[in-house]
């Protein structure tokens, strides 16, 4: 069936497959089993083995089909084998989520080579190469379809401590936006999704550079984020909703719409804000 429009209503993502990179946990766990109890079927992978399994046990014990794989997503080979094998089971791909992501935490001479290529590696290249491995057999099927890359509130305004970070949140934003127009006439919707302070387990893994205690540091900000108690489940739900919308952007949770708007309509103001929350981690 010839789509008129790339929007993905409940009925279509019912009957659809969503493939998502980074299904182990956090919010692409989260959206996995969502999408799961709304009925579509699911590819997923992670380069977390124990994340992925127990993702893909309950995607089955709400009665859906799912496949796995162990993927590094800055591999651009075993994307491509991911999305060919998502193909070959489910015939078609309606939603894919370029999810996975890593974060680095510290002032700009205090962040490695190293971490600047770790980060652009899975946050960008990772998205580059989930799109690349996924969009040629969606467009050639020429049924529309959605991709949706997470980015982060990180990529609509600069934040001091984040700037490694930012700038690969900051590239996925513009990407999509190309991505967007490019895609338009195939009726393939992108949306970039912009959380803001979210209780994940990327805290966890967070590189943190510069002076102070990691530890102390890492509890910190870890207790920050729990406290706010923005659940990945909502997110989930934010994500589905700006996709069947065919949002542009996607800010979620209150800090990352007021954070949005406060760049486009008071720069300086949202600067200084960022400034502010930048003294969170240290």
């Amino acid at each position: 069936m010839i789509l008129s429009h790339s929007r993905l209503d409940g009925a279509r993502l019912a009957s659809g497959t969503v493939a998502i990179t980074g299904a182990g946990s956090g919010i692409g766990q989260a959206l996995a089993l969502l999408c799961a109890a709304r009925g579509a079927k699911l590819a997923l992978c992670d380069i977390n083995d124990e994340g992925l399994a127990d993702t893909a046990e309950r995607v089955r014990s709400l009665g859906s089909a799912v496949l796995t794989r162990r993927v590094d997503v800055s591999d651009e080979d075993q994307m491509a084998e991911f999305a060919h094998a998502a193909y070959a089971q489910f015939d078609s791909v309606d939603l894919v989520v370029n999810n996975a992501g890593v974060a680095v935490m510290g002032g700009f001479l205090d962040t490695t080579v190293k971490d600047w290529d770790w980060l652009w590696s899975i946050n960008v290249r990772g998205v580059v190469n989930g799109s690349q491995a996924f969009l040629p057999t969606m467009i050639e099927q020429g049924r529309g379809g959605h991709i949706a890359n997470v980015a982060s509130v990180a990529g609509l305004l600069a934040n001091p401590d984040l700037g490694a970070y930012s700038s690969t949140k900051f590239a996925v934003v513009g990407l999509s936006e190309a991505l967007r127009t490019e895609l338009k006439p195939h009726r393939i919707g992108v949306t970039a999704v912009c959380p803001g302070v979210i209780n994940t387990p990327i805290t966890r893994n967070t590189r943190l550079r510069g002076a102070g205690n990691t530890d102390q540091r890492r509890a910190k900000i870890t207790a920050i984020y729990e406290k706010r108690g923005y659940t990945p489940e909502r997110v989930a739900e934010n994500i589905l909703k700006a996709v069947h919308k065919d949002k542009a952007v996607a800010p979620i949770a209150l800090e990352a719409h007021l954070m949005y708007g406060a760049s486009r309509l008071a720069p300086s103001l949202a600067r200084w804000a960022a400034g502010r929350m930048a003294s969170v981690g240290k």
